[in-house]
């Protein structure tokens, strides 16, 4: 049995138990690592959000929630003879190590800009040895297609500056933003839908790049802009209500005049 304080022993017991095809939960046991997937995505996309609300014991659930996919990706894994959650922990613990000869080894880095370069170069110098045909030969390969769009354009455009396609400052990039933008509008009057989602595709990679070369993160960012309007509409819908009215009852230009400048101004 498992000792009670191992605690990570536990939670694998746990899983296992679920997974029994016998006494265990046929939802669990009918789970495949395709199947399990989207719960994980779902689960960090949910530890972002307490770490945004500042919610720590949120924060502490939702952790417990992400570990509880790993243990039950790891158990599947096991069952089908591939590996189990200490393959999952040597591998992760091996890596770190392998990737921080600064820290474990008598490496020297300057600091935390020389440390991602390393890390990449670490990163780049692993694929190869893997010894795989078809392993990477681009810059700009290894960054995982299922990436949400916002986050993969970020890193698209880090591996590529890496390698020296970057501008050396910001102002053509805002230049490039206005040129993608007049682009948009262009197409706004052609009816050529494909045409005019190209150029939105465009647009936004062109912000992502913007954003970067400010030195912020456009996924926090968003999720910031996100909240802020959130935040304000669901004011602005209290202030709309309290003075008995609907969206219906006025044009949207005094809608904004009126609530919406409420709302931004009380905060």
């Amino acid at each position: 049995m498992i000792e009670k304080n191992d605690t990570i022993g536990r939670l694998i017991e746990i899983m296992a138990k679920l997974r029994d095809p016998h006494e265990g939960c046929p939802w669990d046991v009918a789970q495949t690592h395709a199947t399990i997937a989207p719960h994980t995505i779902e689960e960090a996309y949910e530890v972002a959000d307490a770490i945004d609300q500042n919610d720590m014991n949120g924060l502490r659930d939702e952790l417990g929630d992400l570990l509880f996919q790993v243990v039950f990706q790891a158990q599947i894994a096991k069952e089908a003879g591939d590996f189990d959650f200490d393959d999952v922990v040597e591998a992760i613990s091996d890596k770190m190590v392998r990737r921080h000869p600064h820290v474990f080894a008598d490496a020297t880095i300057k600091d935390a800009d020389a440390q991602t370069v390393a890390w990449e170069d670490h990163k780049a110098n692993e694929r190869v040895s893997n010894g795989d045909e078809s392993a990477p030969i681009s810059a700009i390969d290894g960054v995982t297609s299922a990436l949400p769009a916002l986050i993969r354009a970020h890193k698209l455009q880090k591996r590529a500056a890496r390698v020296g396609f970057d501008w050396d400052t910001v102002k053509p990039v805002i230049g490039k933003v206005r040129e993608e933008l007049a682009e948009v509008e262009a197409e706004i009057d052609g009816g050529d839908e494909d045409r005019l989602r190209d150029e939105i595709g465009d647009l936004l990679f062109c912000c992502v790049n913007l954003a970067r070369k400010l030195g912020i993160e456009p996924e926090t960012a968003l999720r910031e802009g996100n909240s802020k309007f959130e935040r304000r509409f669901r004011r602005m819908e209290t202030l709309l209500n309290a003075d008995g009215h609907t969206f219906d009852d006025m044009p949207v230009e005094k809608v904004l005049e009126i609530y919406w400048a409420q709302a931004k101004r009380e905060e």
